[in-house]
């Protein structure tokens, strides 16, 4: 097992844009709007494919049923089985992203056959006018809802929230969100899904057709009010260990995620599962059992179980793991 890099998987979208190639230096294949980059996903919507050394080629899936507890750890199989519980995305986004909402495991395990979708988005970027829909008014009870959005009415429903570079929101199943004004470029971490309930699509056209709406599955896994929990730069604390800061960003029941900031060498101790590195900015070199890999903003490396890594440059990144 040695440190793996996947090919990128990048999904047009109406909202999308060129920020993966202007900001993140990716090479897009046309000039077509771009919303999403899967960085690491085991789900047949977007699987994974290896892009360096002696398993390029092979999926993500293919890994795990292989090389299991070698690649993601003994606890991570005996919890998951065969089902691999991260996906890593950019998301670049340019116009209003439709007002949603995720189910929880146990309605989406029944209903859809997969994983509820607990999410978190780190802002790498954002406009001075940059707006979020974040939760649903205080107000807004179940019945004054339903009722508004029976007649179409999706006015005075939403909370809105300005946010700026370096902010993270922690979009639990059940809280109702979207964009509003500006653009953002998203670090997403999130369980291993690709259920999505769209509530209003501010009746945009796409070829001709509104996207379709799913109003009352959506009603079901809404969560009124509900707090959302965003931190900023400035009021996380940081705990030094030699040359890089770090930032425990969230400890939770899916994922656990610290942002590391590092302006020399850091070592990353050994861990019993995999780890994740989204490099968010600056570029350096990772060494794990004397191999060497190169990398700059952008860039996802998968750390199978049991390695201890070398991080050297002047790197942010963010650390995801369970």
């Amino acid at each position: 097992m040695y440190l793996l890099k996947f090919k990128k998987n990048l999904v047009e979208k109406v909202w999308g844009g060129r920020g993966f190639e202007t900001t993140l230096g990716f090479d897009l294949p046309n000039e077509e709007l771009y919303g999403e980059s899967w960085e690491v996903s085991c789900h047949p919507s977007g699987m994974s494919y290896v892009e360096n050394g002696e398993l390029e080629g092979e999926t993500l899936e293919n890994l795990f049923q292989k090389f299991g507890k070698d690649l993601v750890g003994e606890e991570i199989v005996e919890k998951y089985e065969e089902k691999f519980p991260l996906l890593i995305k950019y998301l670049d986004i340019n116009d209003k992203l439709s007002v949603q909402v995720h189910p929880s495991d146990e309605y989406a395990l029944r209903v859809e056959k997969e994983f509820g979708k607990s999410e978190v988005w780190y802002v790498m970027e954002a406009s001075e006018d940059a707006k979020l829909i974040l939760g649903l008014k205080k107000e807004i009870t179940p019945e004054i809802y339903k009722e508004k959005v029976d007649k179409k009415d999706f006015t005075e429903l939403f909370n809105e929230v300005s946010v700026k570079k370096g902010d993270f929101i922690d979009v639990k199943p059940g809280v109702v969100h979207g964009t509003l004004e500006g653009s953002i470029l998203i670090c997403e971490i999130q369980q291993n899904s690709d259920t999505t309930y769209r509530i209003y699509d501010f009746d945009r056209e796409v070829n001709g057709v509104k996207r379709e709406l799913h109003l009352d599955k959506a009603m079901d896994v809404i969560k009124f009010g509900e707090e959302i929990e965003i931190s900023s730069e400035a009021s996380r604390e940081k705990i030094k260990s030699g040359d890089a800061t770090i930032e425990e960003m969230i400890r939770g029941e899916y994922f656990s995620i610290d942002r590391l900031l590092i302006d020399g060498n850091f070592t990353d101790a050994q861990y019993k599962n995999f780890k994740i590195y989204s490099i968010l900015d600056g570029e350096g070199v990772l060494t794990s059992e004397n191999e060497k890999y190169e990398v700059r903003k952008g860039d996802t490396y998968f750390i199978p179980a049991n390695k201890e890594v070398l991080i050297e440059g002047k790197l942010e990144v963010m650390k995801s793991y369970i």
